[in-house]
């Protein structure tokens, strides 16, 4: 019964890693080192206070360190996403705004393409946010779509970041904003041009000016959203801004500009889309969203049927809009501060624990399988549009820390917000949230960007160190984070297994206990989401066909034990058992 409630609720509701070496994350002087995170002064982690550990009344070996460590990344359409604002990531020349060759820069970062390194995340994609010319900050209003905003660089630069990151296993989408454009594209300008010089009493024509069926004109200001067009006396369509007109996709030629900026974006080695706001094609209409997916979807495949496409659909029914036949529809069930892993991650509430989490885990496979055979979970924690992953749950690094490792325990495709892995701040205006990525503490090295000009400094709080220093820390969040990566790239299971949960015999809501099995081949996922209690589970070794634990997530030094068939967990500890 309480599953089927954990369901239900769930569809309401819109490191240490042991890899055969001692203290994860720190610096190897072997590793290759990015040029651009070199300094003249060595950086040193802080000193940590005495741990608190949990009492043990449990005499099991401590994990041994000769586990598995060789990765297995599959080259397919499961990767591990970074969302990326070039403007605030890394700026390479100096005035403040990031920019392409800045993040070229920084792809060391993100994945070396060496296997055998522990200072990149191990991100294996790559999501930039709104690239084309567009007046705003954010660039959601695009004037020109076949091009690149001059503040981030040219073509060229574009061209040599795909090629860039290939050769480092990384693939590229890009947002495709096909809901609007902006009041500043020359489609709209032209008709809105027309509109106002048309003759009074004459009503207007397609064949005189082609764009004035782009978008939605009406003679009657529908609603609150409909804003007129000077002084024309019709109304224009704007979902989320007077600045951005909603665009007629119904419209044979809207469809083909859009065939046409594919073709130009594959052409140059994009690897796939991010398609924003797309329940809002016609808002409260899902069918006919369905449906311009559906029509979206059939053309990018026929072109290149490995890109990959996510649609941002922000409603606890997501899963429906895969039966366009696209890969993914974010996960918008696991997400934001109702969501089960931040839910789970506080570690407070036995109800919302281990089991809450693995029951939303799978409810979200079965939803998808609803739809389709193939689609693919989207799933992350923090994004753009909502308050960052540290504050929702209240700037507390253990907790965080275990956000990162359950995100990374899910089925599909996790998606990392840039700045999240280190527990950057950032709540309130949207423009809080695209705050700079602190690569070091000194505001005014080189790299460093000043964010959005009206983001709000006293509102973006980072109690956290930057990169530099926790690069170097075995316990911050980033090494925790480097690592839960690093046990997706060494157990395909992880992203690609059919769930199988293990709760019944485990009377303990903090527990999470799963099996993956994909291909022939089996883990299970334990996971202690308690805060404060050591746990133990007794899972028999014959039946479940593991012999002992092969992967480890903790967020400080207490490591879990195992002795036959029982396995003690630290609090907020996570294990995988093959």
């Amino acid at each position: 019964m309480r599953k089927k409630i954990a369901k239900a609720l769930c569809l309401a509701l819109s490191c240490s890693l042991v890899l055969g070496v001692s203290g994860c994350g720190k610096s190897n002087d072997t590793k290759k080192t990015s040029k651009t995170t070199e300094t003249k002064e060595e950086v040193t982690a802080p000193a940590r206070e005495e741990e608190t550990v949990a009492e043990v009344d449990f005499d099991g070996t401590e994990v041994p360190l000769n586990i598995q460590t060789e990765e297995n990344v599959i080259d397919d359409k499961y990767r591990n996403y970074y969302e990326i604002f070039v403007a605030s990531f890394y700026d390479s020349d100096g005035d403040g705004m990031g920019d392409l060759q800045g993040l070229i820069e920084k792809l060391d970062y993100i994945n070396d393409g060496d296997p055998d390194t522990d200072t990149d995340l191990g991100c294996t994609g790559i999501w930039l946010m709104p690239i084309s010319p567009s007046p705003s900050y954010h660039k959601y209003d695009v004037t020109d779509y076949k091009e690149i905003d001059e503040a981030y660089g040219t073509l060229d630069d574009y061209k040599e970041l795909v090629e860039e990151c290939h050769k480092r296993g990384i693939n590229v989408i890009i947002d495709l904003v096909m809901n609007h454009s902006s009041v500043a594209h020359p489609w709209f300008k032209e008709a809105k041009e027309y509109l106002n010089n048309l003759p009074e009493g004459q009503e207007p024509n397609v064949a005189d000016c082609k764009y004035i069926d782009y978008y939605t004109f009406t003679k009657e200001q529908v609603s609150s959203k409909y804003y007129a067009v000077g002084s024309s006396g019709y109304y224009y369509n704007g979902e989320f801004s007077q600045m951005m007109p909603d665009l007629n996709l119904e419209n044979e030629d809207v469809r083909k500009e859009f065939e046409d900026i594919v073709d130009f974006w594959l052409d140059l080695g994009t690897d796939g889309f991010r398609l924003d706001a797309a329940k809002e094609y016609y808002s409260g209409d899902a069918d006919r969203c369905v449906g311009v997916l559906d029509w979206f979807n059939s053309y990018v495949k026929s072109k290149d049927e490995d890109a990959y496409i996510v649609a941002e659909t922000w409603t606890p029914d997501n899963e429906r809009y895969v039966e366009s036949g696209i890969d993914s529809a974010f996960d918008f069930g696991n997400s934001q501060n109702n969501g089960a892993i931040i839910m789970g991650a506080r570690g407070t509430e036995s109800y919302y624990g281990g089991q809450y989490v693995a029951d939303t885990f799978e409810s979200e496979m079965l939803a998808l399988k609803d739809y389709s055979d193939s689609a693919i979970e989207a799933t992350f924690i923090g994004n753009h549009d909502i308050d960052r992953v540290t504050p929702l749950l209240a700037y507390d690094e253990d907790a965080v820390k275990l956000a990162h490792g359950l995100l990374c325990m899910t089925n599909g495709c996790p998606f990392i917000y840039y700045g999240d892995e280190i527990g950057l701040g950032g709540t309130g205006a949207d423009e809080n949230k695209r705050s700079p990525m602190l690569w070091t503490s000194d505001e005014k090295a080189e790299g460093m960007t000043t964010g959005p000009i009206n983001m709000n400094k006293t509102e973006v709080i980072n109690k956290f160190d930057p990169v530099d220093v926790q690069s170097v820390d075995e316990y911050s969040i980033l090494s925790y984070t480097k690592q839960a990566i690093k046990l997706r790239n060494i157990f395909p299971e992880i992203a690609r297994g059919e769930i199988e949960l293990l709760d019944d015999d485990i009377d303990d809501e903090f527990i999470m206990a799963m099996k993956k099995t994909y291909n022939d081949s089996q883990i299970i996922i334990l996971a202690n989401t308690s805060a404060d209690e050591y746990k133990t589970v007794t899972l028999s070794r014959e039946e479940l066909g593991y012999t002992d634990i092969e992967g480890v997530l903790t967020v400080n030094s207490q490591m879990p034990k195992q002795k036959d068939d029982t396995i003690g967990l630290p609090p907020r500890s996570i294990v995988i058992l093959k």
